[in-house]
């Protein structure tokens, strides 16, 4: 029996060019404008993904209180980003597409076509459920998918992250990272052949094996009510050889950097994983009981998938509640099995960036 407790999808990282302009844009079109944490300092630990040299950055956990997973808006404050030099393909290694949720499709999609032009029309997807898919100004693909939870109502169309699809050169050699590490341990459906809620995209015309996992059982912990239940789609290539999407690139470069689960007991975590042939390769408490974010503390690690596809852990021990108040919670005085009441969320609409 695992000791250790992954509580749900807490972001998917996006590098980008203008921070700033990013957030703006996923706020409009996702409600993605609740700010968790904004940060602008060194990332002193990210070494082996940053040159082996510190990186000055400007960051922000953003999230949607309807429910879901956030986004973690990355931008170099002092080094070039380096944007991906080529058309990334349905398949190419790492994360290709991030997962938002909607419990309208049709009127959702109608809301971001009156506005945005680059959405591709309803499709159904291999489940027979109803989806569509979304590409920022940057070139990040965004698939929208059929969800009923809202965890709190705000009377928008759109939740937050439940998902990634991410492309692996073996899908059965990744099952030990994604369903016997992760948990993701049910799977959903298991296809092979050409997909027709891809033909709109790059690459869409090919043959591929998709797996769609979910858990047999639901996430538990102080964040799963806000987190809700979320997919992982491994997606295999199979009539060509797929790109790495970071060759060549930092972490933090343009583009879907991580998928990030958030975790309890995170050295218990940490032996599993060692069984399991996956150390992690970076540990912001190796030599200390916790890393200090100012009014927020934590535990953060990083595995690689087989591909090396990043994946980040993150055990959460002090956040922010109402920022401008500087209240918080410490979540070590707490039993984190259980959920945290939904009143500390709801304090969180004080935290809603406004932009012009």
């Amino acid at each position: 029996m695992r000791k250790y407790n992954i509580v749900g999808i807490q972001q998917v990282g996006v590098g980008t060019e203008d921070m700033v302009e990013s957030w703006k844009w996923y706020a409009e079109m996702f409600q993605m404008n609740v700010r968790i944490l904004e940060d602008d300092t060194v990332a002193e630990l990210m070494l082996p993904y940053t040159g082996n040299q510190p990186q000055r950055r400007h960051a922000c956990i953003a999230a949607n209180l309807q429910g879901g997973g956030g986004f973690e808006i990355w931008q170099y404050s002092e080094r070039k980003p380096q944007p991906v030099t080529f058309d990334i393909q349905i398949g190419d290694l790492g994360i290709f597409i991030a997962k938002i949720k909607s419990h309208n499709i049709a009127a959702y999609h109608e809301e971001l076509t009156a506005k945005y032009r680059d959405i591709t029309p309803i499709f159904t997807d291999p489940r027979g459920l109803p989806t569509f898919y979304v590409r920022d100004p940057a070139g990040n693909c965004f698939q929208v998918v059929e969800d009923n939870y809202i965890f709190i109502e705000e009377n928008r169309l759109s939740g937050g992250v439940v998902g990634a699809m991410i492309g692996v050169t073996d899908i059965d050699s990744s099952l030990v990272v994604y369903q016997d590490i992760l948990g993701y341990d049910t799977v959903l459906y298991d296809k092979n052949g050409v997909f027709s809620d891809w033909r709109t995209l790059r690459g869409g015309e090919g043959h591929y094996r998709r797996v769609l996992l979910g858990r047999s059982t639901p996430h538990t912990g102080p964040f799963a009510g806000l987190y809700g239940n979320g997919t992982i789609e491994l997606v295999q290539a199979l009539d060509r050889t797929p790109r790495k999407i970071y060759e060549g690139r930092y972490w933090g470069d343009p583009g879907f950097i991580q998928i990030c689960f958030d975790v309890v007991n995170m050295r218990e975590l940490e032996k599993y994983c060692v069984e399991k042939g996956f150390p992690f390769t970076v540990d912001s408490c190796a030599n200390q009981s916790k890393f200090d974010m100012g009014k927020a503390a934590g535990h953060f690690t990083y595995i690689e998938d087989p591909d090396g596809t990043l994946i980040e852990m993150v055990e959460s021990h002090k956040i922010p509640i109402i920022d401008s108040l500087n209240i918080g919670i410490d979540l070590m005085k707490r039993d984190r099995t259980k959920q945290l009441p939904k009143l500390l969320f709801r304090m969180m609409k004080f935290n809603k960036v406004k932009f012009k």
